[in-house]
């Protein structure tokens, strides 16, 4: 969290959101004025009079999506945004489902430059206006981040998008993975799937695919605390370090930029509730702010983007009894020579699964890719089943 700055509840956003906004609501002005730049009518709804929260999520099939409208959140995320940022033109900015474009404004008004992937057809025309406004600070694409490249055979269609076609869009050129940044994207994550969708940013980044073909993209994510959680569990929290955990460690500097409560977010719920996901054991009474960056020296040793497949499953299946011992885990993949092989890697014969460290997994990996009995059709079941998950 942003260090001397508290966090506002339901009670100080709603106030704010209901003073910034309701001239525009109640028609009283045409446009937006910001920072000297005017810009287009905003369309927002009416905040509610009451907050609700909604504890389950909706069962009518509709996908609850989050928008930033309160003043204060705005400027907080356009900071941290900012932070860190080096001297000399900046990576540009894709902006996924930004709704009514609020935090939009105030990113073009910082001088970022901004790409916005947006699926809902009303939020389109008004950024399309927006970007007619102005001249080529801004493009907008009709697009969900997360059809980004699907599976599916044949012509895309809207919202599915190609991320070929997304970086020649913005103009984009590829890098060597170990180059700086080429691209910032932000976004809130629908927590319908979130695990899903975590999984498959995951994927994508460890075999260098989807956007991860460019470069080493850098996520701003507001994920739930929940799942922050899980990112950055240690070693021996049976519940909580999990395969997305190592996974997660290895492959993204994680760096929580800010925490923020449910109720400071708008949301597409006609009721006005907020559709908190419900949570037994851990945490979750924010959404939290993520940078993932992935690590430079993710691709050293035996992991490559050719095998980093391989390498996943074989972390996932061992967290299939993360209480059992890493020498029952060798000895079902028919490695008879373990107790050789655990010291040399000079970890415990005890050691369970849960209890081995991020670069643990990776140095055994890479143990077992030199190994003769050691063969990728062990996965091969995993494969198959994560490909069908993938493909929702």
């Amino acid at each position: 969290m942003l260090a001397g700055r508290a966090p506002l509840g339901a009670a100080g956003c709603g106030r704010l959101l209901a003073a910034g906004l309701r001239p525009l609501l109640c028609g009283l002005s045409p446009c937006w004025v910001t920072a000297g730049r005017q810009y287009p009518a905003l369309r927002v709804a009416e905040p509610a009079k009451e907050k609700r929260p909604v504890r389950k999520e909706q069962r009518s099939g509709l996908v609850v999506r989050r928008f930033i409208a309160c003043p204060q959140l705005v400027r907080t995320v356009r900071h941290c945004l900012q932070r860190g940022a080096g001297p000399g033109p900046q990576p540009v900015l894709l902006e996924f489902a930004p709704g009514p474009g609020i935090l939009t404004r105030s990113l073009l008004d910082a001088g970022f430059r901004v790409v916005v992937l947006e699926s809902n057809s009303d939020f389109l025309t008004d950024l399309k206006s927006l970007e007619n406004s102005l001249d080529g600070q801004l493009k907008v694409i009709h697009g969900d981040f997360f059809r980004l490249d699907p599976l599916a055979k044949g012509a895309l269609k809207p919202p599915a998008v190609s991320s070929d076609k997304l970086f020649e869009t913005m103009g984009v050129a590829a890098v060597p993975w170990r180059a700086d940044v080429p691209v910032k994207i932000f976004g809130i994550v629908p927590q319908q799937l979130e695990r899903n969708r975590l999984w498959r940013l995951l994927f994508a980044m460890y075999e260098c695919s989807s956007i991860y073909r460019y470069g080493r993209v850098e996520l701003n994510l507001f994920i739930s605390e929940k799942e922050y959680t899980v990112l950055t569990a240690k070693p021996g929290k049976s519940k909580v370090y999990q395969a997305l955990t190592v996974l997660a460690q290895l492959g993204y500097e994680i760096e929580l930029l800010h925490k923020e409560p449910w109720s400071s977010f708008a949301t597409n719920l006609k009721n006005g509730g907020l559709a908190i996901p419900k949570t037994g054991q851990l945490p979750n009474d924010h959404l939290c702010l993520v940078r993932l960056t992935p690590q430079q020296n993710l691709f050293t040793g035996g992991l490559k983007p050719s095998n980093a497949s391989t390498f996943i499953f074989m972390v996932k299946q061992s967290f299939a009894k993360p209480k059992s011992r890493l020498t029952d885990r060798l000895y079902s993949w028919s490695l008879d020579n373990s107790d050789k092989l655990l010291k040399a890697l000079e970890i415990p014969k005890n050691a369970a699964m849960y209890n081995l460290y991020p670069e643990d997994y990776k140095r055994l990996f890479e143990a077992l890719q030199n190994s003769d009995m050691f063969a990728e059709t062990f996965f091969h079941d995993e494969v198959l089943a994560t490909t069908r998950t993938m493909n929702l």
